[in-house]
């Protein structure tokens, strides 16, 4: 594995005493674990997450940076003032540019911002940028927005220079959005919910009063109830049904209604269901979260672009501008030997139920497919970051010059929106995604998100999928429990918990015996809405690596079951802790270049066909209800 990078050890310098308790014994008596991070109480834990926030900040803030300094860099005298406002167009946290020339002809675009000494920043920009160093100002507060100040010498070393102002509101978002994805923060704090929540499986209430309590909690909305009947109520029973409850609305997805009552809370419609209409169940409409949280150089190296390497052993190293400083979680899991097994196909489309896709994102362009928004009005367009995150460490394009790589150079992205704006979806609109996303084509779908009660309308869902060939992914959470997730817990699905840099257990992970795996998910780099982009932790950031994995083997073995591509990826990971499957890696962490050759093996082996053929047999057995073979 390649070392941590630089900026990543920096930046968890200053939380050296946070990462040392991790050591210590549990003292809190509710979970357990060991040395593996597992083992904090509710103190420790939080400073841990903290730690991770104010990384993710920071490497933020240095990814826009980066990137707007080689923007700014490419800039040269002659530059005609429209060119300049077209950058600004593309970029709009771009607030200002200028361009100097060596015998100081000026052209500028943009604005800057009122009450600020933006001329006295630019002036210490400019100095600097004639004697050849690149200039970042320290961070400016006004209005409530961030901004910084830039200099950079133009690319054509004729003495021009460039400087900018930078809108860097995305530090501050990334920061406050980690601590709700990281459960730091109650959550949520609208009244459509009950903050009053629930223990799994129940509706007992749990006062959640501060993020360690979302770790217990399994949040509903208050008049709600999913109800499955044994058989399907007439019109007239229906309407009877809607007096009974004082009935808002009733919303039906395959076999399940959801109720909405004006006057009756949760436990009353649950109640009244059970004793007058026998259903098969009847339970909260639970809510859903997002469950988000080498060397320098390299990336100037020459590749040939879109020719697959001969060998496995072939490595290959992208110039996306930001990989070689700050993606170290691609080499950790062999990405760049595994493109020379496989780089994709454009036939394998992986679904992301989540809170959308910035849909024209530059690093993202031809790689997005059909989507639809489950939560609102319009398309599926990204207004929180956590979905266009997960979506660019799927398929960001890959050696393009520009931003970062994902995992897959040709599969496509259905962008299918569960979540609206406050990060959080229902029952009913992760089930429809799924069914959606399973009819029209998705091969793998990737979940970052959950709750801790198993809700049989959301299984129902999960089993429609699985049992239509489609590979199931979800992040396990990040409250640093045992306590099983929802959907990650389901058989049906394949659990991801997060590794950091160093092949540990990210502190935050969630961890139990229903996980499957292991990827990368502290500090990932990826896309970010606004043609950005930002470093954020969390199993949200996990589980992509993973359902990247599924497509870049079905992409491989297009005849895989959904279970054999799962089954590969299992018995291919690297084991980490304790010997064999334990509860805080699964089998493992992931690695592309073990999975892709075990994805060619079974394609070519009689053994494989031999499998495939007895699945196969088995499957139209249940299909026509003969039984299972002895």
């Amino acid at each position: 594995m390649a070392g941590r990078p630089k900026w990543l050890r920096w930046a968890a310098a200053g939380a050296a005493a946070a990462a040392l308790i991790a050591f210590l014994p549990w003292q809190a008596g509710e979970r357990t674990g060991g040395g593996d991070g597992s083992g904090l109480d509710a103190a420790q834990e939080k400073r841990q997450k903290m730690a991770a926030v104010r990384r993710d900040a920071e490497a933020t803030a240095k990814l826009c940076t980066l990137e707007c300094s080689k923007e700014f860099r490419s800039l040269r005298a002659d530059d005609g003032r429209e060119k300049l406002r077209r950058l600004l167009e593309h970029h709009p946290h771009m607030r200002y540019v200028r361009v100097k020339s060596g015998e100081g002809r000026t052209t500028e675009a943009g604005e800057m911002p009122e009450g600020g000494s933006w001329e006295k920043l630019l002036a210490a920009a400019e100095r600097d940028a004639r004697a050849g160093r690149a200039h970042v100002s320290d961070p400016v507060r006004l209005d409530g927005e961030r901004y910084v100040v830039l200099g950079v010498p133009a690319a054509g070393g004729d003495g021009t220079v460039v400087s900018g102002i930078v809108r860097q509101t995305i530090v501050d978002e990334v920061e406050r959005r980690q601590k709700q994805f990281l459960r730091l923060v109650p959550y949520p704090a609208e009244g459509r919910y009950k903050t009053e929540s629930a223990r799994p499986n129940s509706t007992e209430d749990i006062t959640v009063r501060t993020g360690e309590d979302n770790g217990s909690a399994s949040h509903y909305h208050i008049n709600e109830a999913v109800v499955r009947f044994r058989k399907p109520p007439t019109d007239a029973e229906m309407k009877a049904i809607m007096k009974d409850i004082d009935g808002a609305s009733v919303r039906k997805l395959g076999y399940a209604h959801v109720f909405t009552s004006h006057s009756m809370e949760t436990e009353e419609l649950i109640d009244y269901f059970r004793e007058r209409w026998n259903p098969v169940y009847a339970e909260p409409h639970y809510l859903y979260l997002a469950n988000g949280l080498k060397s320098g150089g390299r990336s100037g190296m020459e590749a040939k672009a879109g020719n697959d390497a001969d060998a496995a052993g072939d490595v290959f190293v992208p110039n996306d501008l930001l990989y070689g400083a700050y993606q170290w979680n691609l080499p950790a899991i062999e990405t760049e030997r595994g493109w020379a097994l496989s780089r994709g196909s454009d036939d394998i489309v992986i679904a992301v139920l989540d809170t959308g896709v910035q849909l024209d994102h530059p690093d993202l362009k031809g790689r997005i497919t059909e989507g639809i928004n489950l939560v609102g009005e319009g398309g599926p367009e990204d207004d929180v970051g956590h979905g266009t995150h997960v979506a660019g460490i799927i398929a960001a394009t890959v050696n393009n010059g520009e931003g970062v790589a994902g995992l897959s150079w040709r599969g496509r992205i259905m962008p299918v929106k569960v979540l609206d704006s406050t990060g959080s979806g229902t029952t009913y609109s992760v089930a429809e995604g799924i069914i959606w996303a399973t009819d029209h084509g998705a091969d793998v779908i990737n979940m970052s998100l959950g709750n801790y009660a198993s809700a049989e309308f959301l299984h129902d869902a999960i089993r429609y999928a699985y049992d239509r060939g489609v590979v199931l992914v979800a992040a396990s959470g990040n409250d640093n429990t045992d306590q099983p997730g929802y959907p990650a817990a389901y058989p049906e699905v394949f659990a991801v918990a997060a590794t950091d840099a160093e092949d540990g257990k990210a502190p935050y992970s969630n961890y139990g015996d229903y996980i499957d795996v292991a990827a990368p998910g502290d500090a990932i780099a990826s896309t970010y809405p606004g043609n950005q982009y930002a470093a954020l932790s969390g199993t949200s950031m996990a589980s992509p690596h993973v359902a990247a994995l599924a497509g870049l083997i079905k992409s491989v073995n297009p005849d895989l079951t959904n279970e054999e591509v799962m089954d590969i990826m299992r018995k291919t990971a690297v084991d980490l802790g304790e010997k064999g499957r334990d509860p805080y890696f699964g089998y493992g962490r992931i690695d592309v270049v073990r999975a892709l050759k075990a994805a060619e093996q079974a394609a070519n082996t009689l053994g494989g066909f031999r499998l495939r053929f007895e699945r196969r047999i088995e499957t139209l057995r249940k299909q026509f209800g003969l039984g299972t073979a002895e």
